[in-house]
């Protein structure tokens, strides 16, 4: 009997974030148990809505939005698009070099694409949100994991990016904030990127999707622009800041030494051709989400619910034995630490399993982040305080009598 197998090029391509755990909430979920979902940066579940404004511009929107537009997207996005990028201080940017997406998640696949060949070289944060790795490796490329330092606020380690460049190497991915930790790069960490970026003739992608989300006064810095010099290739959207991640709207600007990247360039435009463009009903409330109020601000202050649900889990995970975490700075996450020697724990995934099973709480590994220890993992603290204080019970309690076998 003739058998039809996933491609080969699948074989390495990892995404866990909706991976074996979840398929096994699932199918809990299905007999009937109810299962606390801690895994995924989703907002709309939790209670998180978007600005009324938004949703009216939509709906009034609606009837004209039937149509493909300019496959980069239409007029009103992209000069919204293309203002921020002026506002985050980004240099030389036009209409012509500002792409919208179905989601960041699409142009992060299109991107990689156009531009590795197999055997390139792409270096990625390690731990990463894993789609960029997904994407890089499904593409031909070789993916070149460096360090971010849990000892250093989850900074990326200087050093480490350079040992791990090679003639090879094409490009450095940055995430920032960061996604799983929660990290806000301190200006002078990311010069120091953009010099490595300049002496080795490298692109910059630089992920930005949760730049509206930082807490305590930290400040965002966008890389490209310190790179006026460099390719860079910038990412955001309104997935996460106007908790719309269902409306699939993103967006990419390329900035900087555009005049080394017109290969490149075309072959961007090519792919963006070929999926004729983005959802258009989508494209029609950027203009109004992107500018005048944000009401994003009122979560992330003193008394708002992300800021407050960021301190509770991270005092939480802290007063459980056995588990440590840097306070995250911005975005939805925690990626706490976990004594492998207190409960004999030599598989991540394992441990992730037997929690939900005897506790009903779905949680990600670290593995599913390109970790390649099993001694961490990610907690999306999106639920209000009650859930999560639930949640933290059962992981203490679990935790309490918990050897891995």
């Amino acid at each position: 009997m003739k058998t039809f197998e996933k491609s080969s090029k699948l074989d390495n391509v990892l995404y866990d974030v909706r991976g074996p755990v979840v398929d096994e909430a699932a199918r809990m979920e299905e007999d009937g148990m109810e299962i606390l979902k801690l895994n995924i940066g989703n907002p709309y579940p939790f209670g998180f809505s978007a600005p009324q404004e938004v949703i009216l511009d939509m709906l009034s929107n609606i009837r004209t939005s039937q149509g493909y537009s300019d496959s980069k997207g239409i007029f009103s996005a992209r000069k919204a698009i293309m203002q921020y990028a002026q506002l985050r201080g980004i240099p030389g940017v036009t209409m012509s070099d500002i792409y919208t997406g179905n989601g960041v998640s699409e142009l992060i696949n299109l991107c990689m694409q156009a531009l590795l060949d197999n055997g390139d070289e792409i270096l990625i944060p390690a731990p990463d949100y894993p789609l960029w790795t997904a994407t890089a490796t499904l593409a031909g490329g070789n993916v070149v994991h460096y360090i971010c330092d849990e000892q250093s606020e989850w900074y990326p380690d200087i050093d480490d990016i350079k040992s791990k460049i090679t003639d090879k190497t094409k490009a450095i991915v940055i995430i920032n904030p960061n996604n799983p930790t929660g990290a806000v790069y301190p200006k002078e960490i990311l010069e120091q990127i953009v010099q490595i970026a300049r002496e080795h003739e490298l692109i910059i992608f630089s992920d930005e999707i949760y730049d509206r989300l930082i807490m305590d006064g930290y400040k965002h810095t966008s890389i490209a622009s310190l790179a006026p010099d460099v390719f860079c290739v910038t990412f955001s959207g309104l997935s996460k800041s106007h908790m719309i991640a269902g409306f699939r709207i993103g967006w990419m600007i390329l900035s900087g030494a555009k005049n080394k990247a017109k290969g490149y360039i075309e072959g961007i435009n090519m792919l963006s051709s070929m999926r004729l463009c983005s959802n258009v009903p989508a494209q029609s409330i950027v203009q109004t989400a992107l500018g005048g109020y944000q009401s994003v601000n009122e979560y992330i202050q003193p008394g708002g619910r992300v800021y407050e649900q960021r301190d509770f889990i991270y005092k939480a995970l802290n007063d459980i034995p056995g588990i440590t975490a840097v306070k995250p700075k911005a975005a939805f996450y925690i990626f706490p630490k976990i004594d492998t020697e207190k409960f004999n724990i030599h598989n991540d995934e394992q441990f992730a399993l037997d929690f939900l099973h005897e506790k009903q709480v779905l949680l990600v590994p670290g593995k599913g982040f390109n970790w390649n220890c099993p001694d961490h993992f990610r907690v999306v603290y999106l639920p209000n305080v009650r859930q999560l204080e639930k949640a933290m019970d059962k992981l203490k309690d679990f935790l309490s009598t918990y050897k891995q076998r």
